[in-house]
Order: C-alpha cells, then sequence, then structure tokens
C-alpha cells in the first residue's frame, strides 16, 4: 500500500486525525479533524470558541494562510458594565495574572474556518470530518498528564462558573479540577458538532448557538452580538517568505506577529553564523536583538504590514545585523498540529482559546474564549482596542522548504516562546544537519527580558559558556513544556517519503501512515 502522510499533534486522539489519511481524505481534512478533536482532548487549549491558523501548501504548489483568529466585537462599552476580572494562574515557581469573565470574549473564528478551508480545500464529507471528534466528546477522553497540569495551573478559569464547574470539577476531588485519567466528555459538544456538520456554520453564526452565545454575553457582562458574528469573515493572506540557509520559509504574516519576528531572528542568526558564530551565543543574540526590534520599530503596539515591512526592511535590520559580530554582553494556551499527505499537500494549522472565559456556552458543551483579556495581545492597555478588528497572535504555522527538497510542516504552542521554538527547530534542520525527530527534542533557550533560560539537556560545557556570558540566567533540570511544543511533519524524499515528530515537551505524538 502507498504511504499516505504523517500527522503531528500535542495527543494522541489529536493526532488520530490520521484515521482521515487512511480513508483516503487529504492534508487538510485532517488537519480539520484533528483541530476539532482537538476541542475535546485538549480543552484548555481549543475550543469552538477561539480561533487560530492555517498555513497551506498544495500539491500545486499554491500556499495561503487562512486567518480565523479572534476579531475584536463592533463596539466597546465602558469597562464598568462588563463582567472582567484578573485571576492568578499558579505555575509553581512564578505566578501570572489572567483575566476572565464574559467581558473577556473576543469573536470566535475557529469553525468560520473549519467551513472555509473545508470548502476551499478539503476532499471528505463534513460528517466524517467531525465523527472523531463526536466520538470522543460523547464517549470521554481520560484526561492527559500534561493537560491536567495546565487545567491545575488555570483552575481558577476553569472552575470559574457553576457550567464550568459542571465539566471540568473532579468528581474524585471536589474542589479541583480533573485529575489525570478522569474522563472529560462533552455530549452537547458532540451534538453541536454533528449538528454543524448537517447545517453548516449559518447555525454557530446566524442561528441558535448564535443566539445562546450572544444571550449568554447580554444577561452576564458581554460584549458579543449578533451582528459580530454575522459580520464574521476568515481572511486568507499571503504567507511571509524569505530565503535563509539555502531554504524557503514561509510563515504567518500581518497582523499577527509571531511570522514577522521569526525571520527577523533567523536573519540574525544567519549572520551569525557567516561570522563564525555557530554556537547558543548566535541564537540568544539573535532572541535578544529581536526583542529589542519588536520595540523600536512599533511591531510591539501595530502589527500591521507597513510596520511589518519596516521591521524585515533591510535598512532597519542593518542596524540589528551590524551588532552581530564582535559583541559586547554585559532578556495561553496554543497548540499546534502538523499533516502532510501523500499528494504532497501540506497543513501546519495552529488554534487557541486563550485560557478560556470560564463559562460554558449552554447547551453547547465549550467554553468562549478569553482574547479580550490576554495582556500580550492588548499591548495599549484593555478596552483600548480598535472595534472590528483581527486581533493579532504570536501564533506562527510555518513551512520550510529544505535545500535539497522537502517540505516541513511546523508550528508550536507556548505564548511567547513560539517563535523561539520554531527558530530553534529550523536552526536544527538548515544549520544542524538534524532528522526532523532530533531537531525537535533538542534542548532550546529562551531570552526574554534580560533573563536567558537554559534548558536541561545541554553539554556541561554550553552550559558553562552560556552562564559565564549571560549572568542573569536559569538553568532548567530538564525538558520542559515552558520551551514550547513545536509538532512537525513533513515530506522527505523516496523510501520513507514522510517523517513526523510530536514534541514530548507538550504530550507530542506523530503517526507516519
Amino acid at each position: 500500500m502507498a504511504p499516505k502522510g504523517a500527522v503531528a499533534a500535542g495527543h494522541e486522539l489529536t493526532a488520530a486525525a490520521a484515521e482521515l489519511l487512511r480513508d483516503g481524505g487529504n492534508a487538510f481534512d485532517a488537519a480539520l479533524a484533528g483541530v476539532l478533536a482537538a476541542c475535546v482532548t485538549e480543552p484548555v487549549l481549543a475550543s469552538p470558541g477561539g480561533g487560530g491558523f492555517l498555513l497551506a501548501r498544495t500539491a500545486a504548489g499554491k500556499t495561503t494562510l487562512f486567518d480565523f483568529f479572534a476579531q475584536t466585537p463592533g463596539h466597546c462599552p465602558p469597562a464598568t458594565t462588563l463582567d472582567f476580572k484578573a485571576i492568578q494562574a499558579d505555575f509553581g515557581t512564578v505566578t501570572q495574572e489572567f483575566h476572565m469573565g464574559l467581558g473577556s470574549v473576543a469573536v470566535p473564528g475557529l469553525v468560520a474556518g473549519v467551513f472555509e478551508l473545508h470548502a476551499a480545500l478539503g476532499h471528505a464529507p463534513m460528517d466524517r470530518i467531525v465523527a472523531p471528534a463526536a466520538r470522543f466528546a460523547r464517549d470521554g477522553v481520560p484526561l492527559a498528564p500534561l493537560l491536567a497540569s495546565i487545567m491545575d495551573v488555570v483552575s481558577p478559569i476553569m472552575l470559574g462558573s457553576k457550567s464550568a464547574r459542571a465539566m471540568f470539577e473532579s468528581s474524585i476531588a471536589p474542589g479541583k479540577v480533573l485529575q489525570v485519567g478522569e474522563p472529560h466528555a462533552a455530549p452537547d459538544l458532540a451534538v453541536l458538532l454533528e449538528g454543524l456538520a448537517a447545517e453548516g456554520a449559518d447555525l454557530f453564526y446566524r442561528g441558535e448557538v448564535a443566539r445562546a452565545m450572544t444571550d449568554q454575553c447580554g444577561d452576564g457582562g458581554g460584549i458579543l452580538a449578533m451582528q459580530d458574528l454575522a459580520a464574521y469573515r476568515v481572511e486568507r493572506r499571503m504567507p511571509l517568505r524569505r530565503r535563509v540557509g539555502g531554504g524557503q520559509i514561509s510563515t504567518n504574516p500581518p497582523p499577527s506577529s509571531g511570522g514577522p519576528l521569526i525571520l527577523f531572528s533567523l536573519a540574525l542568526a544567519e549572520a551569525a553564523r557567516q561570522v563564525g558564530d555557530t554556537g547558543p551565543h548566535g541564537l540568544v543574540e539573535a532572541m535578544r536583538l529581536t526583542n529589542d526590534a519588536r520595540r523600536t520599530s512599533g511591531l510591539a503596539e501595530d502589527s500591521s504590514d507597513a510596520v511589518a515591512a519596516t521591521s524585515l526592511s533591510q535598512g532597519f535590520m542593518d542596524a540589528y545585523l551590524a551588532q552581530i559580530p564582535g559583541r559586547a554582553i554585559k532578556v495561553g494556551g496554543t497548540t499546534h498540529l502538523s499533516v502532510v499527505d501523500g499528494q504532497g499537500n501540506a497543513a501546519a494549522l495552529s488554534a487557541s482559546n486563550g485560557e478560556g472565559c470560564g463559562h460554558i456556552v449552554p447547551g453547547t458543551g465549550f467554553m468562549l474564549n478569553n482574547m479580550l483579556g490576554e495582556e500580550d495581545i492588548n499591548p495599549n492597555g484593555f478596552f483600548n482596542w480598535l472595534p472590528d478588528n483581527r486581533i493579532s497572535s504570536m501564533m506562527a504555522p510555518t513551512l520550510l522548504d529544505l535545500p535539497g527538497g522537502g517540505l516541513m510542516a511546523l508550528g508550536s504552542g507556548g505564548s511567547n516562546r513560539i517563535r523561539t521554538a520554531i527558530l530553534q527547530v529550523i536552526v536544527n534542520l538548515l544549520w544542524g544537519g538534524m532528522a526532523l525527530s532530533d531537531a525537535v527534542e533538542a534542548p532550546r533557550i529562551h531570552y526574554e527580558r534580560g533573563l536567558l533560560n537554559i534548558e536541561g539537556g545541554h553539554d556541561q560545557d554550553v552550559v558553562d559558556a552560556l552562564a559565564a556570558a549571560y549572568p542573569d540566567h536559569t538553568v532548567w533540570p530538564d525538558r520542559n513544556f515552558f520551551f514550547g511544543g513545536v509538532h512537525a511533519a513533513g515530506i522527505v524524499g523516496d523510501g520513507m517519503p514522510f517523517a513526523g515528530a510530536g514534541d514530548p515537551r507538550r504530550g507530542g505524538i506523530a503517526h507516519v501512515l
């Protein structure tokens, strides 16, 4: 039997999207089945109430970015009228403030994205695409260890309302979230998915589900209105492209900021290699200078095409490239899946629900997003957003055309670690000569706000050199989900034509068919 492709994702059952490939579906069918499955298997990270991006390469060679991320509502009422509150997420060694409540909900795009992608690129019927997710939702899925850990960190949100507690409170540890191995079931979500397959996206954006969402928001201090849902549109964009190290990178363009920042870092890393710096110092400097460039270019506040073009222009980059040689050293929840198929199609899909707003939409089995409460995507302050605008994101589904032929689809969860995780896997593939699984599992570093984080697994001489060069540093004892979760699938050539790698840091799994 001819090989059918590869799938890499953050959960064994999310990767069960591979069954679509076995049944004759293409990479896009499998990606859609996978992201819907993630709404059940990874409920802290993905939801019909969230949004995302898919970077598609067809067998004919056309590459398109489908943007179905969240949109700001059409109006912004006074904050004092809204259900919006801060909670503290406890990561053990540090706490982080998140915001929840119906006032944090932006217009969701995931369902619109699924249907537009299916119409544009899908092959299998929609009822077949929703079938795995509906089955998981109806039967229940044992909570995986990583998901249990993440759910515990954001437990104030997962237990933030009566409806949320009914879905996510443990039966064996009352007052706590679901524990490892406890089943998470959502029979209402199974009914919804099957209803969407039968009736289409209008059910969600103009029909009964739209009314349930807007009634809940209207009665409970939210902003979302029927006209916001009816006006939502998926955007198709040309990806950002750049030739690096003999290969070509295609990634998420503005209004998202993750893609431009990855390309900026790669240009700096390549410059470091050209002056003989092939070690981790060059990568740290690329990260440090990219952080600075994000501020000075204005990309932190405005990720428009014009600002991104400025940040990637030769004139702007020259000032940063000049700092590479001879330097003097003295700084959400998201999931991803990648699919390739035997026809030559490739899909890199990243999705997020933020951390969720803390309320289950009545009769649907899903939680809406809290994107209006995400500090990183509200740089001008909460409730200062422009109405009816696509929200920027760090998510960066990416395609890498390898110098000797072959194609890799990849992406990562990990908030502001997304871009450095993807950057390092690309560097490992382009310059490290690593196989895909080795490139994904290799130890990482992350530099931000003056602090260098060094993941466990580096040779001791590398750790010692980095520690000496960057006095403000933390050495982690082992691999950790802090450093992102790159799930990648590739078309690599004859013999064994496909490869897949799920990042073990985030429960990753890969199937090669």
